[in-house]
């Protein structure tokens, strides 16, 4: 293979983040424009793709190979939807890049259009290579709100006939190795209570009351689990994490409430633990806090309905993806990370080993002025170039 000139790496990046960014591709929106544009650039390079819709017919996901379909390969992995944007302070618009002192400004640069745009900028050098190992870009939607789009992907990678060797998941880790993440279970509570004049309130069902019963469970059991540190010194929050995020009810102060939803989560360190807290906890709250509920009225309770789920992710430091990939990245460290990813799903749903390696600090994810450094990415291109040369010795 003949490396392309350095000088040019940065433009074509740039330009690729540039279009992305440009795409509103808030998670309750269509990313099809994105997705076709997308489609335009390949197409042009003559590199063919499969696009996976969902059943609203309003979101896409892209599956990409370059190289021989016959052969196992390698996964390049990146969503393409961002985080709100409503109620933060930017300083400039976050739907146009905007570049200051070696950093690019845009919602979306670090989480992880920044990570995509590079894989992208790096296809040219693909197609050149000849790859005798082929490389695939996944790029999904809908990971900001549950993993949701990477799952009918990764359903119709698992019947595929070859199975990928691993995959690297580009969330922001400033390119260190990461090899374990925790799940996250969300449930929502809801309370329906009994209204009536607060005057007369002990003949209603207060909701909100009642849901204050299970929050200051939750908080309870959030400081049991904070007791018990992990022994895993890799993860920076030690622990699995239990909360309350989002609490809505009542109407009028002179108004017995008679609705309330509590949302919670928890973020488990083990493959199934998050799911296993809060199951104790509705198991809890149907034994303690209904009862007395429907004592008052009998049409009085709590529903609950799971809103987000994903596993764990614990990959084997030994794992040749590990290897692999601090091979690539230069750099023999790896950690765990509190924040959840597509990667977990890699490895439940479709049986490929998964590490998350990329550009940009996840203190900048979500963020107003959301940034990531063109040093960052130029490193991630490095760690591309690498991967291209081992895919092409075979």
């Amino acid at each position: 293979m003949i490396p392309r000139m350095l000088d040019t790496r940065p433009d074509r990046i740039r330009k690729l983040l540039a279009d992305l960014v440009g795409f509103d591709t808030i998670s309750d929106r269509t990313n099809l424009p994105l997705i076709a544009h997308i489609e335009s650039y390949l197409a042009a390079l003559g590199v063919g793709f499969e696009r996976i819709v969902d059943e609203t017919g309003q979101k896409a996901s892209l599956w990409v190979t370059i190289g021989p379909e016959d052969r196992p390969g390698l996964v390049l992995s990146g969503h393409t939807d961002v985080v709100p944007v409503a109620g933060q302070d930017w300083s400039h618009d976050p739907f146009k890049l905007v570049e200051r002192d070696g950093r690019l400004y845009g919602r979306g640069t670090t989480d992880m259009k920044g990570f995509v745009a590079v894989c992208l900028a790096m296809v040219p050098d693909m197609v050149e290579a000849r790859l005798k190992t082929p490389i695939h870009l996944a790029i999904s939607y809908d990971e900001e709100i549950g993993c949701v789009g990477v799952r009918p992907m990764l359903g119709e990678v698992a019947r595929k006939k070859v199975r990928p060797l691993g995959a690297f998941i580009g969330e922001p880790t400033q390119m260190q190795v990461i090899i374990g993440h925790k799940g996250k279970h969300g449930v929502r509570a809801t309370f329906r209570g009994l209204a009536r004049h607060s005057s007369i309130a002990p003949d209603g069902v207060n909701a909100i009351e009642y849901a204050a019963e299970l929050i200051v469970e939750i908080r309870r059991r959030a400081v049991l689990l904070a007791g018990k540190r992990s022994t895993d010194s890799l993860y920076d929050v030690p622990h699995s994490t239990l909360l309350t995020s989002i609490v809505h009810g009542g109407a009028a102060l002179n108004i017995v409430p008679d609705t309330c939803t509590v949302d919670f989560e928890c973020r488990g360190i083990g493959i199934t633990e998050s799911r296993e807290v809060t199951d104790a906890i509705v198991a809890w709250a149907k034994a303690e806090i209904e009862p007395a509920m429907k004592a008052r009225h009998p049409e009085c309770g709590i529903d609950f309905e799971e809103i987000l789920d994903y596993p764990a992710l614990d990959t084997a430091a030994d794992a040749t993806i590990v290897t692999l990939a601090k091979s690539l990245a230069g750099r023999n460290d790896h950690a765990k990370v509190a924040f959840g990813t597509e990667a977990s799903l890699f490895a439940s749903m479709a049986g490929i080993p998964s590490v998350v390696i990329g550009p940009g600090a996840i203190a900048q994810a979500h963020t107003p002025d959301e940034f990531v450094e063109m040093s960052e990415l130029l490193k991630c291109a490095g760690f591309v170039e690498k991967l291209i040369a081992h895919c092409a010795k075979g």
